[in-house]
């Protein structure tokens, strides 16, 4: 599931605070629904919060110019799959602020772990220890906003870009990844400028490549929210260049794909729209990604392989009933074969093995809904998802894998979704939790997992409980 939970969001005039949010789930709770011209939802974490979104902190200094407050980080689950698994984690979180225009976050896990692939850490940096496999989850963010304009960011995490459960923009299922950030707001617009660092296996260790990417979020009215997003991935290193990451890319305020054109170069451009309606406690909102395509063959329905595009639509709500409160969303999902792939791991949309979108990738629709309930400190929450995705076979890629080379598909024309080794799936996730601490992120939880695969004829059940500090979110609804 991808959901955030950012608390309060303040006014325009309040940009200058130096705080930043957490990338959470959005619960029934959060108050990030107060609507005025001024306030954009759509780029997470914030960056200009209040000072109530602290975590309820177990330790706190403070200095003359400058705070700073320690947290323990548990993440201790277990769970039965065959055999007995588990996943044990602990570490250390601070963060504070110096002066009124700098803040600073820095958590890190050091855990062990066992069991079913779908319960894995997403670390940055994966460990062995002889028999036991290790993870160490490092995550940070430094923040420098001096002025009501502009916030300078720098650190090692995620970012999530849209309104939905999912994203065909940028999402945060992956492993996280160093980063700079520039964001400014003007007047009715909100301007976003991020520059990242990614890695992938080839050869004898690792390889470098880069992303630069623009998201311009515009108010046009109270009620509806229009968003432009465009990425470029290129590699800063290949066997006829050492580029480093290109200077042509740093410019806050050109367009890629021309740039692309001009520089001649084979790196892999997105494009993509948004459009968010909103009313009252409820939202109606949508995504366009394109990757590549021509609009004769789209007409001509010829199901050309580069035709390469996909979309959402989706509703959210809360309300208040018996005496507790609910949140409910219903999403759609579609993504064509062969988007977001590219010739090789260097080009793709992919980040150390896994997306940066969707975490089904490609050539797959998918509908899902969830339900949330909370009362008190208990909170009660229904997942349900079903997805039809084309799989690879027969050394051909039908478009679901974007780290298979489009250059491997079977045939040029009439490629459809669902192609290839058709897989029906269904995932059913049956949540109770506990919330220890005050600010709700300290959470004991029990987890039941309900599973279908056609193609596999697989269907498991795992049931899942433990102590966790929710600082980032950590899926399983897929």
């Amino acid at each position: 599931m991808r959901s955030l939970f950012i608390a309060i969001v303040l006014s325009f005039n309040l940009f200058g605070q130096s705080n930043v949010g957490y990338l959470f789930e959005e619960l029934p709770n959060d108050s990030v629904y107060n609507y005025s011209d001024n306030l954009h939802t759509t780029v997470y974490p914030q960056s200009w919060v209040s000072n109530n979104l602290s975590i309820s902190n177990w330790h706190s200094r403070k200095f003359k110019k400058a705070t700073l407050n320690f947290n323990p980080l548990l993440d201790l689950g277990a769970f039965y799959s065959k055999s007995f698994n588990y996943r044990s984690g602990l570490g250390l979180n601070f963060d504070g602020t110096i002066g009124k225009k700098w803040y600073f976050r820095v958590g890190y896990i050091q855990g062990i772990f066992k069991g079913d692939s779908l319960f894995i850490p997403k670390s940055f940096v994966d460990q062995n220890f002889k028999k036991i496999e290790g993870f160490g989850d490092l995550r940070g963010r430094f923040s420098f906003t001096p002025s009501s304009l502009f916030n300078f960011q720098i650190g090692l995490d995620h970012q999530f870009i849209g309104e939905g459960c999912r994203s065909l923009f940028l999402s945060d299922y992956g492993r996280p990844y160093p980063f700079g950030l520039i964001r400014s707001r003007f007047w009715k617009v909100e301007y976003t400028v991020l520059y990242q660092f990614f890695r992938e296996i080839g050869g004898l260790g690792w390889k470098m490549k880069n992303a630069a990417t623009h998201h311009i979020s515009f108010n046009a009215t109270k009620w509806l929210n229009i968003g432009i997003f465009e990425s470029v991935v290129f590699q800063p290193k290949d066997t006829l260049l050492n580029r480093g990451f290109e200077v042509e890319y740093l410019n806050p305020v050109i367009f890629y794909r021309p740039q692309e054109y001009s520089i001649g170069s084979s790196d892999n451009v997105l494009l993509g729209a948004s459009f968010n309606f909103k009313y009252k406690q409820h939202q109606l909102y949508t995504q366009l990604i394109l990757d590549e395509f021509f609009l004769s063959e789209i007409k001509a329905k010829s199901g050309w392989w580069a035709n390469k595009y996909g979309g959402q639509i989706g509703i959210k709500g809360r309300f208040e009933i018996f005496s507790g409160k609910l949140f409910y969303r219903t999403e759609y999902n579609f993504v064509r074969p062969y988007t977001y792939a590219h010739l090789t791991s260097g080009q793709n949309y992919g980040n150390q093995g896994m997306t940066l979108a969707h975490p089904y990738g490609g050539n797959f629709m998918e509908l899902l809904g969830e339900v949330k309930y909370q009362r008190g400190n208990f909170l009660f929450k229904l997942f349900m998802s079903y997805a039809l995705q084309g799989l690879d076979k027969d050394g051909y890629s039908y478009g679901a894998d974007l780290y298979q080379p489009y250059t491997l598909r079977p045939y040029e024309y009439g490629h459809k979704i669902g192609q290839g080794l058709g897989n029906n799936s269904f995932r059913m996730v049956l949540t109770g939790a506990y919330n220890i601490s005050k600010s709700g992120r300290l959470q004991v939880f029990f987890e039941n997992h309900l599973r279908y695969d056609s193609a596999l004829n697989s269907v498991s059940y795992l049931p899942f409980f433990g102590l966790r500090s929710q600082l980032w979110n950590d899926y399983r609804n897929y």
